[in-house]
């Protein structure tokens, strides 16, 4: 809650709140969806921190359930596609991969301009679901086969959501592709 105290014009109140939604902006769209798709969820606020392993602490989930998500650039090969990439907050992304199986060359994390103009969030705050239609989504299977929830920040630091494995699959329909690095 913004509380303003008094002498604030208006005008700057407005500017506020509008910068305010605009943030809030994927989270509402996000909760909206899992609601209207009767998703088995729930929402857990907390500090907004900066590493997996503090995050999954703080939501009391294991590194593993997190849903890490990776907006990556494929090119080459007559290819030129954003991509959303999805995988257990314990494991690391083969870029290599991830460009072969798009039918690309090769792969690389999207700068920060283009993470905000294709999710409205900043790094950490994105959820493993495209709201874009230039974004593909794309996951590791492995994510959804050692646990019955997932977890991840949800459009904001501060916001998290942990949700059922199966709800997941059947709102997001991610194209599921092996791109996690051999350990």
């Amino acid at each position: 809650m913004i509380i303003f105290q008094p002498g604030f014009s208006l005008l700057y109140q407005e500017q506020v709140m509008t910068e305010v939604n605009k943030d809030n902006a994927t989270h509402q769209r996000l909760i909206s969806l899992l609601s209207e798709q009767g998703a088995t969820y729930r929402v857990v606020s907390h500090e907004a921190v900066g590493k997996c392993e503090a995050v999954s602490e703080i939501r009391g989930t294991a590194l593993g359930q997190g849903a890490k998500a990776l907006v990556c650039k494929v090119k080459g090969n007559g290819v030129n596609q954003h991509v959303l990439a999805i995988l257990s907050a314990d494991q690391q992304a083969d870029l290599s991969l991830l460009a072969s199986h798009i039918g690309g060359l090769r792969a690389s994390l999207a700068s920060p301009a283009e993470v905000d103009e294709l999710t409205g969030c900043v790094f950490g705050a994105i959820p493993p679901f495209s709201f874009h239609p230039n974004l593909k989504l794309v996951a590791d299977p492995l994510l959804f086969e050692r646990f019955t929830e997932i977890a991840f920040n949800a459009g904001m630091l501060e916001k998290s959501v942990i949700m059922d494995t199966a709800d997941y699959l059947r709102i997001a329909q991610p194209e599921l592709i092996p791109f996690r690095r051999e350990q």
